[in-house]
Parts: C-alpha cells; structure tokens; sequence
C-alpha cells in the first residue's frame, strides 16, 4: 500500500502540486482523473522519483521511503510505464525487457512466461528493435518491462493514448489480471473516461494541483464523477 501525504511539486519557481493526500491499496486500481495540465504527470513523477517533490512524505507498505532516487524507488518496488512509453528504440524487444533486470537479483534474470502469455506479440517480435514497434506494441513492451521490475506498485500514465482499440481491450485485462492477482497496489493516470471508470477501485480528481474529489465508486457515481473530471 502506498501513501502520500503533503507531496508538493516545483518546476523552477512554479508550484505544480499543492500538498496531495493520497492511497493506494494493494490489490486495487487507483484512478487520477482531471482534465489535461491539473499535474497528473506530475504527480507520477514524483511518486517514481522522476522528478524530485518538493516536500512531503511517501511511504511503501509501511516503509518510509524518504527522498530516494528513481532508480533506488525502483529497487524497493515502484515500477513506472510514463506517458510516451520511453522505451529504447535501438536495442530489441528481449534487450528492452532485460534492462529490468537491474532491478532483480541475477537468479532471477529471465523472461517469465507469463510476460507472453499475457503479450504474445513480445515473443514474435523478441529481436525486433523497439523503434520499430507500432504504438501499441511499444505499450505492451513498456508494461511488460514495468512488470519484470515484480512492483508492489505499479504507476501507469495514459497507457490507451495513441492505441488502437484492440490494444485498448487488451491492456484493460492485464490491468484487470494484475490487480486480481493480489499482489501489487496500480495506479492508472487516463483521459479515456469509460476505460479508467471500468477498471477503478478509488478515485482521485484532480484540478489545478489539488485533489479535488476522491473516493470509490460506491462514494461517486459515475455522473457525480464524469461532472467533476469535465468541469
């Protein structure tokens, strides 16, 4: 479970985040919601350690985690798949997927099956670079890779932007099958309202780099909710 309390954002001398409270539970999809420019990115950034917060405090299933680095979040299990996919178009699909592996102790350096089971694709295209991907190929990639990490929490930012639909319903069930596994707390930063509705536990909005609303579906109705994200 990971919570964050007070977590303000600077870029230069602009406030971006104004002191967010938030929760994510294990084993649930945590949605961020509001329209674009309220600090949705941001706040991933943060909480991945992308971009260093201002102040504030996190802490991962009880653990304070202090003002670590992205990389060092990464080893105490916080997995990011950021807006844009960043994956590395010169090295292949498998090359991709074992740069996770600094995350890993080295008996635990191989691709899992299940990574193919849940993204055949990534198993006909191991040795094709990753530039070479349509969009979304590259997301599937980028989820995979995220997942090699084994997070306790997993940060998703607009995973349907740019994707044809099939993809869309696809990533929906891996997101579904890694929040009923039980194993890992998800939070889902989406602009595709019926999407991120669909697969939410709890919600936040977001406006101005303030939470505005929060809850879970059995606080919000859907139309309470679509009023407040369209606003």
């Amino acid at each position: 479970m990971l919570n964050v309390n007070g977590l303000t954002l600077h870029y230069g001398q602009s406030q971006i985040l104004n002191g967010i409270d938030l929760e994510a539970h294990t084993g649930q999809v945590t949605c961020i919601m509001g329209t674009n420019g309220v600090g949705k990115t941001s706040l991933l950034k943060a909480i991945s350690g992308t971009h260093p917060r201002s102040g504030g405090a996190m802490s991962l299933d009880g653990e304070d985690l202090g003002r670590l680095p992205a990389h060092q979040l990464a080893h105490k299990g916080i997995g990011y798949v950021p807006q844009g996919r960043m994956i590395f178009p010169l090295l292949t699909v498998e090359e991709n997927m074992q740069t996770a592996f600094a995350c890993l102790p080295k008996s635990e350096h191989f691709i899992p099956d299940e990574i193919y089971e849940l993204f055949p694709i990534l198993k006909d295209f191991l040795h094709r670079r990753g530039g070479d991907l349509s969009g979304g190929q590259q997301q599937q990639l980028a989820i995979a890779r995220a997942m090699l990490t084994k997070p306790k929490l997993l940060l998703l930012d607009e995973p349907t932007e740019g994707i044809q639909p099939n993809i869309i319903q696809q990533i929906g069930r891996v997101i579904e099958y890694l929040r009923d596994k039980g194993d890992m707390a998800i939070i889902l930063v989406e602009q595709y309202f019926e999407f991120a509705y669909g697969l939410a536990d709890r919600f936040y909005v977001m406006r101005r780099g303030s939470v505005t609303a929060s809850g879970t579906k059995s606080d919000l109705t859907k139309e309470e909710l679509m009023a407040e994200v369209s606003v």
